[in-house]
């Protein structure tokens, strides 16, 4: 602290000025005055311009300065002549050696008074507290509707697109189809869904035409596939006819036992080309959309014995023991069968099995229930697909 105010507000003023500014930095509703003996002004921490001559109330200040016994003190305040203010005060001297140690002055301290007083604060808060908290719930409702419209108008397109899609998954591209339903697009937009929807169309359009050119092209399959075992049928027909006659004739005549040979020769080829043929037209009648199976209810073990006996007499002369499995009476293999194509299947893999079986090998058919099911199946003791051919 300096020794003599007084002295410093004499010699450098601006200084001084600063000096009590910086007093009271951190104090915004504080002033710091200096008074000289009388309660004239001489400084001022205060922006107010205070007219030349301004006195303060002295009494007030001569009471700050003796420290009576009192919580505190009103006096003037110089920013606001219009109210009173707490104020403190300490006397100030000049050196001993420059003065007599009379008082020379005063630093005044102001406390300025609120503004607003406690009751208008509440008079205020009562007042727009409650517009203020509607407004704040009308703006989080208009936050929370303005979202919601928002999430709502970008989700809408995709879970259109969503559902085209599934749609589209679930009933295939096939026009008129049982079950096809008409696939729905979001409208257009000029935006980046809108884009993305056209993109969706097109790419539809594009899959529907390209479904429709495979099932033009798989019909033309079909039909000639169809058509030329037709045409086949006819002719290997007749070529057996004529081969079983010249066998049939030639079969007394020691002397055609070398043409017999040649004839029988050709009438096996000509007879395993007509079941290629015939299987050429079995494959292209099981692959028609239409085909449906001409089932019956029948013991698949009873079929299982027909089979045994037309292929008894071969597997007899290969050495090969050809028997079915019987299953029991109580659980009778029923089920609903294609009697054609039940036969055809399990005489192709009994065919297969004597071709490869050795002698002595035995094969074995046979028919259970499984639950609800029926499972058959053809076994043999004979080599086996070599390891290297199996997938």
């Amino acid at each position: 602290m300096y020794d003599d105010i007084l002295d410093m507000h004499t010699r450098k003023p601006d200084e001084f000025n600063q000096f009590l500014r910086n007093l009271v930095l951190f104090e915004p509703d504080t002033q710091l005055y200096l008074l000289d003996a009388t309660g004239l002004v001489l400084s001022s921490t205060g922006n107010a311009k205070l007219p030349a001559g301004f006195k303060v109330a002295l009494a007030p200040v001569l009471e700050a300065a003796a420290g009576a016994d009192m919580p505190y003190v009103m006096g003037d305040d110089p920013e606001r002549m219009d109210a009173d203010a707490v104020i403190a005060a300490r006397p100030l001297r000049r050196n001993a050696i420059a003065g007599d140690g009379r008082v020379a002055g005063y630093l005044y301290l102001v406390c300025h008074k609120p503004l607003v007083s406690e009751g208008q604060l509440r008079v205020f808060g009562s007042t727009f507290a409650g517009p203020a908290l509607a407004a704040c719930i009308a703006v989080v409702l208009a936050a929370t509707l303005l979202a919601a419209w928002t999430i709502a108008t970008v989700t809408r397109p995709l879970r259109q697109l969503t559902l085209a899609v599934v749609t589209l998954s679930n009933s295939g591209l096939e026009p008129g189809a049982p079950g096809a339903a008409q696939v729905q697009l979001p409208r257009y937009t000029p935006d980046e869904f809108g884009q993305l929807t056209t993109a969706f169309g097109r790419m539809f359009d594009t899959l529907r035409q390209q479904w429709a050119a495979l099932r033009r092209l798989d019909h033309f399959r079909r039909e000639g596939v169809s058509n030329l075992s037709h045409d086949l049928r006819s002719p290997l027909t007749a070529t057996v006819a004529c081969l079983e006659t010249l066998e049939t004739r030639w079969v007394n005549d020691p002397q055609r036992d070398a043409d017999r040979a040649l004839v029988a020769m050709a009438l096996r080829n000509t007879r395993n080309a007509a079941r290629l043929v015939q299987s050429l037209g079995d494959l292209a009648q099981l692959d028609e959309p239409e085909f449906k199976l001409q089932t019956e209810l029948l013991d698949a073990g009873e079929l299982l014995d027909d089979i045994v006996l037309r292929f008894g007499q071969r597997a007899a002369e290969r050495g090969v023991e050809l028997r079915t499995e019987q299953s029991d009476a109580a659980q009778a293999p029923i089920a609903a069968l294609d009697i054609e194509l039940f036969e055809r299947a399990v005489a192709n893999l009994v065919d297969n099995a004597l071709k490869f079986c050795r002698a002595g090998d035995s094969i074995t058919l046979a028919a259970c229930r499984r639950g609800d099911r029926v499972e058959v199946s053809v076994s043999d003791t004979g080599p086996g697909i070599p390891a290297a051919d199996l997938p």
